[in-house]
């Protein structure tokens, strides 16, 4: 018997917007309202509403937070200071990613992450395990979090016509808080589609009269609402990373292109800092690469990487078809030998060259 798939408290709200309703890591979620090409495009141009609230949160809070949290985290979490946001892989000891996620500064001894919505519960057995020893307290915070996110050139212009928070003065990658058309927020810059835009994490009873409040505000501007689909296609545009694909138990921050993410040097050191240093010196044996194909036909997860003489050389990603290039463009592991020659992939019976690319794919501009 299957167990009944979670719900945001905006599950009727998507049904009621027309939304298409899918499994997604066990959330009943929506995949598209009107056209998953008309939503990307939406955002590139104008603005798109998410409902992110299937991610999780964590309150890490106590006199050991921000030494536990740095061991944790490969990123240096004490380059951190009140209202700013780090982007870190957690990893295994060996160097595989547990999960991607974002630690946010509160204050002193009180940090907030936010984790993966397929992961929450893997993470948290982690993190409390972790934990033994340090003078911390972990606490589960995902059932009373709702979290909007509006992405796109029009996206400040929306959400500071509801707030008399001066949102010019929010950088990319920083964080304030305020109330959204009445309603309490942690407002945060930084996104997933490499857009400008602002994440709005509320109080789960809050999430209806926001999201309706930011739909009006958003008509003039051409705001969409957006689903999965194209949520997937944005981040594969700007070359961003999804947990399962680009990075996993079995890929690394190095193999994923990450290093930026990586402080070996940091005081201290971290879970899996021997390993990847012992990669980082070596080489890995493989390498994530991003492509397209010039072609609209579009390459799936686990299609077969050919090299040299047609030997399969590695697999791809993640594949999908880019709104605004208006070709295939996706990403595969391959080995690092293979990196450096051509590369391709049989569709049907029709061998595709993958051109490799340096992401993102298209022009980008964030805050």
């Amino acid at each position: 018997m299957t167990s009944a798939l979670q719900r945001t408290p905006l599950r009727d709200f998507h049904a009621t917007h027309g939304g298409r309703l899918v499994d997604f890591a066990g959330w009943e979620m929506p995949v598209q309202y009107r056209s998953i090409l008309e939503e990307h495009r939406a955002v590139r141009r104008a603005a798109g509403l998410f409902d992110v609230s299937h991610m999780g949160e964590v309150d890490v809070r106590g006199p050991d937070a921000a030494r536990f949290l740095n061991r944790l985290v490969t990123n240096d979490v004490s380059k951190l200071y009140p209202g700013r946001v780090l982007y870190s892989p957690m990893c295994l000891p060996d160097g595989g990613v547990v999960d991607d996620l974002l630690v946010y500064m509160r204050g002193t001894d009180d940090y907030f992450l936010c984790i993966n919505a397929g992961n929450i519960a893997k993470d948290l057995a982690w993190i409390h395990q972790q934990a033994v020893g340090f003078a911390v307290t972990v606490t589960d915070r995902s059932a009373d979090y709702a979290l909007l996110a509006v992405q796109g050139p029009r996206a400040a212009a929306i959400v500071q016509s509801l707030t008399g928070a001066k949102l010019g003065l929010v950088k990319y990658y920083h964080f304030t808080e305020g109330t959204v058309a009445g309603v309490n927020c942690l407002i945060s810059r930084t996104g997933y589609t490499g857009e400008d835009g602002f994440e709005l994490y509320h109080a789960a009873g809050d999430a209806v009269g926001l999201a309706e409040a930011l739909v009006a505000a958003g008509a003039p501007h051409g705001l969409e609402l957006v689903g999965l689909g194209a949520r997937d296609s944005l981040r594969l545009e700007a070359g961003y990373p999804l947990y399962g694909h680009e990075l996993s138990a079995t890929i690394s921050p190095l193999t994923a292109g990450l290093g930026w993410t990586v402080k070996l040097d940091k005081a201290g050191g971290f879970i899996s800092d021997e390993a990847l240093r012992a990669e980082k010196l070596h080489g890995g044996a493989q390498r994530v690469v991003f492509f397209k194909t010039g072609d609209r036909r579009i390459v799936r997860a686990d299609t077969p990487v050919l090299g040299a003489g047609g030997a399969t050389v590695g697999r791809v990603l993640s594949g999908t078809l880019s709104p605004m290039l208006n070709e295939a463009i996706g990403s595969a592991l391959v080995t690092a030998a293979a990196a450096a020659s051509p590369l391709a992939v049989d569709i049907r019976g029709t061998q595709l060259a993958l051109h490799l690319v340096k992401p993102p794919f298209v022009e980008l501009k964030k805050a």
